[in-house]
Formats: C-alpha cells, sequence, structure tokens
C-alpha cells in the first residue's frame, strides 16, 4: 500500500480503527462484531481477595504460633501448671487458629 493510500484509507476511516475500518470493507458490516479478540481477563484480584491475603499475611507475621510454643515449653519442663480447663482451653485457641488459617486459604483459593 502506497503512503497516499494509507493516508486515503485513514481518512475514511475517521475515528474507527484502520483495521476495523478494513475489516468492515471487506466483510460487511457485521466484520466489527465477528472478528473482535475477546476482552483481556483483567488480573486484578478483587478487594476482598487482597483483604483476605493481608489477613493471611497479619496471621503469618503474628507472634501466634511463637507464643503457643513458648506455652508448650513451660508445660513441658513443669514451669506452667497445666489443669484440665488450661489444656482445654490451649488446644480451643489452637483449633481456632487452624480454622482461621484454613478458611483464608479456602477464601483464597489455596490448599
Amino acid at each position: 500500500m502506497t503512503h497516499d493510500e494509507r493516508t486515503q484509507l485513514l481518512r475514511d476511516a475517521g475515528d474507527r480503527t484502520l483495521s476495523s475500518y478494513i475489516r468492515e470493507r471487506l466483510f460487511g458490516e457485521s466484520a466489527s462484531t465477528a472478528f473482535r479478540r475477546p476482552a483481556k481477563k483483567q488480573n486484578r484480584p478483587s478487594a476482598d481477595r487482597v483483604a483476605l491475603a493481608k489477613l493471611l499475611g497479619a496471621l503469618g507475621q503474628s507472634r501466634l504460633s511463637s507464643n503457643m510454643n513458648q506455652i508448650a515449653k513451660a508445660v513441658h519442663m513443669g514451669a506452667l501448671p497445666v489443669s484440665d480447663d488450661l489444656e482445654r482451653e490451649l488446644e480451643m485457641a489452637c483449633a481456632d487458629i487452624k480454622e482461621m488459617r484454613n478458611t483464608l486459604m479456602k477464601a483464597l483459593g489455596r490448599r
């Protein structure tokens, strides 16, 4: 195509893209929809996923596991007397922490 031919096509296309105009001229009015590329899927996470990821990160950076480990060491050394009530509460705390982590991971589509 010569420079003049391209200039003429651009002028004729008006506010349409050159490729859209050429398709329309070649294939008719239906070409503008028949040959349209599907819109690209945006890879932006939703606000909920961002919030969940931040929450999971905060849980991971918290001192919960370290504190639970220190409590376990104190129990094993005999420095912390363990009653049935304390043992039950510690087990519930561990289960709650695990459930929070699992729920966050599931909400984020992770295993």
